[in-house]
Protein backbone atom coordinates (compact mmCIF):
# COMPACT_ATOMS: atom_id res chain seq x y z
CA UNK A 1 0.00 0.00 0.00
CA UNK A 2 2.82 2.39 0.88
CA UNK A 3 4.51 1.66 -2.48
CA UNK A 4 1.25 2.34 -4.31
CA UNK A 5 0.80 5.69 -2.54
CA UNK A 6 4.38 6.68 -3.36
CA UNK A 7 3.84 5.75 -7.02
CA UNK A 8 0.59 7.72 -7.08
CA UNK A 9 2.31 10.79 -5.65
CA UNK A 10 5.05 10.51 -8.27
CA UNK A 11 2.46 10.19 -11.03
CA UNK A 12 0.70 13.31 -9.80
CA UNK A 13 3.96 15.27 -9.95
CA UNK A 14 4.54 14.05 -13.51
CA UNK A 15 1.06 15.14 -14.60
CA UNK A 16 1.47 18.49 -12.82
CA UNK A 17 4.64 19.02 -14.86
CA UNK A 18 2.90 18.06 -18.10
CA UNK A 19 0.01 20.40 -17.29
CA UNK A 20 2.29 23.34 -16.44
CA UNK A 21 1.77 26.26 -18.84
CA UNK A 22 4.43 26.89 -21.46
CA UNK A 23 6.31 30.17 -21.42
CA UNK A 24 4.36 32.92 -23.12
CA UNK A 25 5.96 34.03 -26.38
CA UNK A 26 8.06 37.18 -26.36
CA UNK A 27 6.25 40.35 -27.41
CA UNK A 28 6.75 41.19 -31.11
CA UNK A 29 8.56 44.40 -30.16
CA UNK A 30 10.61 42.87 -27.32
CA UNK A 31 14.21 44.08 -27.12
CA UNK A 32 16.93 41.69 -28.25
CA UNK A 33 19.45 42.81 -25.63
CA UNK A 34 23.03 42.80 -26.91
CA UNK A 35 24.75 44.47 -23.95
CA UNK A 36 23.93 45.81 -20.53
CA UNK A 37 25.56 47.85 -17.79
CA UNK A 38 24.98 45.25 -15.07
CA UNK A 39 22.44 47.24 -13.06
CA UNK A 40 19.32 45.48 -11.72
CA UNK A 41 16.24 46.75 -9.87
CA UNK A 42 13.40 44.85 -8.23
CA UNK A 43 10.48 47.25 -7.82
CA UNK A 44 7.66 46.10 -5.50
CA UNK A 45 7.93 42.53 -6.81
CA UNK A 46 5.54 39.88 -5.50
CA UNK A 47 5.13 36.31 -6.71
CA UNK A 48 3.33 33.09 -5.84
CA UNK A 49 3.36 29.71 -7.56
CA UNK A 50 -0.17 29.20 -6.26
CA UNK A 51 -2.65 31.82 -4.97
CA UNK A 52 -2.63 30.50 -1.41
CA UNK A 53 1.16 30.62 -0.99
CA UNK A 54 2.95 33.92 -1.65
CA UNK A 55 6.68 33.24 -1.94
CA UNK A 56 7.92 36.79 -2.48
CA UNK A 57 6.17 39.82 -1.06
CA UNK A 58 6.91 43.40 -2.16
CA UNK A 59 10.62 42.94 -2.88
CA UNK A 60 12.59 46.14 -3.48
CA UNK A 61 16.26 45.77 -4.34
CA UNK A 62 18.81 47.70 -6.40
CA UNK A 63 22.06 46.08 -7.54
CA UNK A 64 24.65 48.45 -8.95
CA UNK A 65 27.01 47.53 -11.76
CA UNK A 66 29.82 45.34 -10.44
CA UNK A 67 28.22 44.86 -7.02
CA UNK A 68 28.55 41.52 -5.27
CA UNK A 69 25.30 40.62 -3.48
CA UNK A 70 24.98 37.59 -1.20
CA UNK A 71 21.46 36.25 -0.68
CA UNK A 72 20.98 34.38 2.59
CA UNK A 73 18.05 32.96 4.49
CA UNK A 74 16.54 29.70 5.72
CA UNK A 75 15.44 26.95 3.35
CA UNK A 76 12.23 27.85 1.51
CA UNK A 77 12.44 31.59 2.20
CA UNK A 78 12.39 32.58 -1.50
CA UNK A 79 16.09 32.78 -2.49
CA UNK A 80 15.73 30.49 -5.52
CA UNK A 81 12.44 32.12 -6.53
CA UNK A 82 14.20 35.50 -6.65
CA UNK A 83 16.74 34.05 -9.10
CA UNK A 84 14.02 32.38 -11.19
CA UNK A 85 12.26 35.73 -11.61
CA UNK A 86 15.49 37.49 -12.51
CA UNK A 87 16.07 34.97 -15.32
CA UNK A 88 12.40 35.19 -16.42
CA UNK A 89 11.70 31.54 -15.81
CA UNK A 90 8.61 33.15 -14.29
CA UNK A 91 7.23 36.68 -14.43
CA UNK A 92 6.21 38.61 -11.28
CA UNK A 93 2.56 38.67 -10.28
CA UNK A 94 3.05 42.37 -9.54
CA UNK A 95 5.88 44.86 -9.71
CA UNK A 96 8.76 45.12 -12.16
CA UNK A 97 12.30 43.83 -12.62
CA UNK A 98 14.53 46.24 -14.53
CA UNK A 99 17.88 45.27 -16.08
CA UNK A 100 20.10 48.01 -17.50
CA UNK A 101 17.14 50.39 -17.43
CA UNK A 102 14.75 48.07 -19.32
CA UNK A 103 11.81 46.16 -17.82
CA UNK A 104 12.59 42.46 -18.27
CA UNK A 105 9.03 41.93 -19.52
CA UNK A 106 10.13 43.92 -22.59
CA UNK A 107 13.32 41.90 -23.22
CA UNK A 108 13.41 38.62 -25.13
CA UNK A 109 14.02 35.74 -22.75
CA UNK A 110 16.95 34.33 -24.70
CA UNK A 111 18.80 37.64 -24.88
CA UNK A 112 18.11 38.41 -21.20
CA UNK A 113 19.45 35.02 -20.12
CA UNK A 114 22.54 35.48 -22.28
CA UNK A 115 23.48 38.41 -20.04
CA UNK A 116 23.96 36.02 -17.11
CA UNK A 117 26.45 33.29 -16.38
CA UNK A 118 25.21 30.64 -13.99
CA UNK A 119 27.07 28.21 -11.75
CA UNK A 120 24.65 26.09 -9.75
CA UNK A 121 24.96 23.53 -6.98
CA UNK A 122 23.96 20.75 -9.35
CA UNK A 123 26.69 21.13 -11.94
CA UNK A 124 25.82 20.07 -15.47
CA UNK A 125 28.16 18.34 -17.88
CA UNK A 126 27.29 16.26 -20.93
CA UNK A 127 28.78 13.28 -22.73
CA UNK A 128 31.60 14.69 -24.82
CA UNK A 129 35.14 15.91 -24.45
CA UNK A 130 36.32 18.29 -21.78
CA UNK A 131 36.93 20.83 -24.55
CA UNK A 132 33.36 20.52 -25.84
CA UNK A 133 31.95 20.97 -22.34
CA UNK A 134 33.88 24.19 -21.77
CA UNK A 135 33.11 25.55 -25.25
CA UNK A 136 29.37 24.96 -24.85
CA UNK A 137 27.54 28.28 -25.17
CA UNK A 138 30.18 30.06 -27.25
CA UNK A 139 29.95 28.86 -30.80
CA UNK A 140 33.24 28.85 -32.65
CA UNK A 141 35.47 29.20 -29.59
CA UNK A 142 39.09 28.47 -30.44
CA UNK A 143 41.28 26.01 -28.58
CA UNK A 144 43.33 28.93 -27.25
CA UNK A 145 40.19 30.57 -25.84
CA UNK A 146 39.08 27.30 -24.21
CA UNK A 147 42.48 26.82 -22.56
CA UNK A 148 42.58 30.45 -21.41
CA UNK A 149 39.14 30.04 -19.79
CA UNK A 150 40.26 26.84 -18.07
CA UNK A 151 43.37 28.58 -16.73
CA UNK A 152 41.28 31.49 -15.43
CA UNK A 153 39.00 28.96 -13.71
CA UNK A 154 41.98 27.13 -12.14
CA UNK A 155 40.91 24.00 -14.04
CA UNK A 156 43.87 23.70 -16.42
CA UNK A 157 46.12 21.76 -14.04
CA UNK A 158 43.63 18.97 -13.35
CA UNK A 159 42.62 18.79 -17.03
CA UNK A 160 46.24 18.24 -18.07
CA UNK A 161 46.40 15.26 -15.69
CA UNK A 162 43.39 13.55 -17.30
CA UNK A 163 44.21 10.62 -19.63
CA UNK A 164 43.71 12.65 -22.82
CA UNK A 165 43.79 16.18 -21.46
CA UNK A 166 41.20 18.40 -23.12
CA UNK A 167 40.23 15.49 -25.40
CA UNK A 168 39.27 13.28 -22.44
CA UNK A 169 35.74 11.98 -22.95
CA UNK A 170 33.36 12.75 -20.09
CA UNK A 171 30.90 9.95 -19.39
CA UNK A 172 27.17 10.41 -18.84
CA UNK A 173 26.53 12.89 -15.98
CA UNK A 174 30.27 13.29 -15.48
CA UNK A 175 30.63 10.02 -13.59
CA UNK A 176 34.39 9.98 -14.24
CA UNK A 177 34.89 13.43 -12.66
CA UNK A 178 34.71 14.53 -9.04
CA UNK A 179 32.15 17.10 -7.91
CA UNK A 180 34.91 19.66 -7.52
CA UNK A 181 36.21 19.04 -11.04
CA UNK A 182 32.72 19.47 -12.47
CA UNK A 183 32.40 22.76 -10.58
CA UNK A 184 35.65 23.99 -12.10
CA UNK A 185 34.49 23.05 -15.62
CA UNK A 186 31.25 24.96 -15.03
CA UNK A 187 33.24 28.01 -13.97
CA UNK A 188 35.50 27.69 -17.03
CA UNK A 189 32.40 27.57 -19.25
CA UNK A 190 31.17 30.86 -17.77
CA UNK A 191 34.62 32.45 -18.07
CA UNK A 192 34.63 31.63 -21.78
CA UNK A 193 31.20 33.20 -22.37
CA UNK A 194 32.26 36.30 -20.37
CA UNK A 195 28.80 37.59 -19.33
CA UNK A 196 28.29 40.95 -17.58
CA UNK A 197 26.32 39.39 -14.69
CA UNK A 198 26.58 36.21 -12.65
CA UNK A 199 24.26 33.98 -10.66
CA UNK A 200 26.06 31.61 -8.31
CA UNK A 201 24.45 28.97 -6.13
CA UNK A 202 27.31 27.74 -4.01
CA UNK A 203 27.68 24.00 -3.55
CA UNK A 204 27.07 22.62 -0.08
CA UNK A 205 28.50 19.18 -0.88
CA UNK A 206 31.75 18.10 0.72
CA UNK A 207 34.81 18.86 -1.45
CA UNK A 208 38.42 18.21 -0.54
CA UNK A 209 40.33 21.19 0.83
CA UNK A 210 42.68 21.62 -2.14
CA UNK A 211 39.82 21.66 -4.67
CA UNK A 212 37.81 23.94 -2.38
CA UNK A 213 40.63 26.49 -2.50
CA UNK A 214 40.81 26.25 -6.30
CA UNK A 215 37.06 26.79 -6.57
CA UNK A 216 37.20 29.80 -4.25
CA UNK A 217 40.03 31.37 -6.29
CA UNK A 218 38.09 30.66 -9.49
CA UNK A 219 34.96 32.28 -8.05
CA UNK A 220 36.96 35.35 -7.03
CA UNK A 221 38.44 35.64 -10.52
CA UNK A 222 35.06 35.18 -12.18
CA UNK A 223 33.25 37.73 -10.00
CA UNK A 224 35.76 40.52 -10.51
CA UNK A 225 34.07 43.50 -12.20
CA UNK A 226 30.73 41.72 -12.66
CA UNK A 227 27.37 42.16 -10.97
CA UNK A 228 26.90 39.00 -8.90
CA UNK A 229 23.92 37.43 -7.17
CA UNK A 230 25.14 34.67 -4.89
CA UNK A 231 22.95 32.21 -3.03
CA UNK A 232 25.66 31.98 -0.42
CA UNK A 233 26.61 29.11 1.85
CA UNK A 234 30.33 29.72 2.44
CA UNK A 235 31.10 32.11 5.27
CA UNK A 236 34.05 33.54 3.29
CA UNK A 237 31.72 34.52 0.43
CA UNK A 238 29.25 36.15 2.79
CA UNK A 239 31.96 38.16 4.53
CA UNK A 240 33.39 39.45 1.25
CA UNK A 241 30.05 40.46 -0.30
CA UNK A 242 29.47 44.15 -0.94
CA UNK A 243 25.98 43.67 0.46
CA UNK A 244 24.06 40.86 2.13
CA UNK A 245 20.33 40.49 1.49
CA UNK A 246 18.55 38.57 4.25
CA UNK A 247 15.26 36.97 3.20
CA UNK A 248 12.71 35.58 5.61
CA UNK A 249 9.24 34.33 4.64
CA UNK A 250 9.47 35.96 1.21
CA UNK A 251 10.50 39.40 2.43
CA UNK A 252 13.80 41.23 2.67
CA UNK A 253 14.16 41.77 6.41
CA UNK A 254 17.76 43.05 6.62
CA UNK A 255 20.47 44.38 4.32
CA UNK A 256 24.06 45.38 4.95
CA UNK A 257 27.58 44.05 5.25
CA UNK A 258 28.52 41.16 7.50
CA UNK A 259 29.82 43.18 10.45
CA UNK A 260 26.95 45.67 10.23
CA UNK A 261 24.33 42.93 10.35
CA UNK A 262 26.00 41.16 13.26
CA UNK A 263 25.99 44.45 15.18
CA UNK A 264 22.22 44.82 14.59
CA UNK A 265 21.64 41.64 16.62
CA UNK A 266 18.72 40.66 14.37
CA UNK A 267 17.69 37.69 12.25
CA UNK A 268 21.00 37.55 10.37
CA UNK A 269 22.89 37.15 13.62
CA UNK A 270 20.60 34.27 14.60
CA UNK A 271 21.34 32.57 11.27
CA UNK A 272 25.05 33.21 11.69
CA UNK A 273 25.18 31.83 15.23
CA UNK A 274 23.19 28.73 14.23
CA UNK A 275 25.09 27.93 11.01
CA UNK A 276 28.57 29.41 11.16
CA UNK A 277 29.69 30.35 14.66
CA UNK A 278 30.11 26.68 15.76
CA UNK A 279 32.51 26.14 12.82
CA UNK A 280 34.93 28.88 13.87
Amino acid sequence: MAEFQAALASARRVFDLLDAPLEAPDAPDALNMKECDGSVRFENVSFAYSPETKLLDNINLTAHSGERIAIVGPTGCGKTTLINLLMRFYDPDSGHIVVSGVDTANITRDSLRSMFGMVLQDTWVFSGTVRDNIAYGRRGATNEQVVAAAKAAHAHSFIRRLPDGYDTFISEDGANLSEGQKQLLSIARVMLVDPPMLILDEATSSIDTRTELRIQRAFDEMMRGRTCFIVAHRLSTIREADRIIVIRDGQIVETGRHDELLAQDGFYKKLYVAQYAPLQ
